[in-house]
């Protein structure tokens, strides 16, 4: 039997199906849930807009509004990192939802160029309407044969997909001890699954050392991602997904300098 967190996220979604497909995982795996997996409760509320704490109460209460429950005495500059991966996962994975975009115009901005980007984005938003950024994401990313952008390690870095920098990534990872998702359809070198794994990584869902932590941003983003964000901002069939390209742009720049300076 479903519990309520679940059923108001499948309603949320439009139906189950429509909810693994945000996810990227199979219908038949959520059709097993009885309540939200604890390590799948921020991508579904990325994708539905249902507040984490109406997802899974007893992981995220009302109270407690900035996960401080499940990420006490991680650093709040990760928990920030860990939201902002996890929200490009999200945009990267699939094309938003209503609910989203209704609480990505609420982002608020300020005066740094990621503070501008985040204003962007909401504004972004507020124009758009589901449909048309469904349409703008096939688009961009599926395509009849072919999208406009590939969002893949393999092929920014060799031009071609399911190249060596893939197997190298699925070492890495399994070194780690990070396993890709049952039924993914998509490979490890998508850029969605990475910026979930560091989203994983910021905010300790996936225990791993910071030292760790830099070597697969330096081996495996930094490499390749600002690039296909920088595309992203000049795509011909990009609208919405242009401000999703600045973001992820500045926020790799970010990161970038972060992890240099850490050194």
């Amino acid at each position: 039997m479903r519990d309520a967190g679940l059923d108001r996220a499948i309603d949320a979604a439009g139906g189950v199906a429509q909810l693994a497909r945000k996810i990227c995982i199979s219908q038949p795996s959520v059709s097993n849930w009885s309540e939200i997996p604890a390590q799948r409760v921020i991508a579904v509320e990325l994708a539905t807009g249902v507040p984490r704490a109406e997802l899974r109460p007893d992981l995220y209460p009302e109270h407690h509004h900035e996960r401080t429950v499940s990420l006490d005495g991680v650093d709040p500059i990760d928990v920030a990192r860990a939201q902002e991966y996890a929200l490009l996962a999200a945009l990267l994975a699939a094309a938003p939802s209503k609910s989203l975009l209704d609480r990505l115009t609420g982002l608020n901005g300020d005066e740094t160029p990621l503070g501008r980007a985040h204003a962007a984005l909401a504004e972004a938003a507020a124009r758009a309407n589901a449909g048309q950024i469904e349409r703008e994401y096939f688009d961009l990313f599926v395509g009849l044969g072919r999208g406009e952008l590939l969002p893949y390690a393999s092929y920014y870095l060799t031009g071609f997909l399911n190249e060596r920098p893939l197997s190298r990534l699925r070492s890495d990872l399994a070194a780690l001890g990070i396993e890709r998702a049952e039924n993914n359809s998509e490979p490890e070198d998508h850029a969605a699954v990475l910026c979930e794994i560091m989203a994983g990584m910021a905010d300790g869902r996936l225990e791993v050392s910071f030292e760790a932590q830099r070597a697969l941003f330096e081996k495996h983003v930094s490499p390749w991602m600002g690039r296909l964000f920088a595309d992203m901002e000049q795509a011909a069939n990009a609208n919405f997904y242009r401000a999703v390209g600045t973001l992820g742009r500045q926020f790799i720049e970010i990161e970038r300098q972060g992890f240099s300076f850490a050194k």
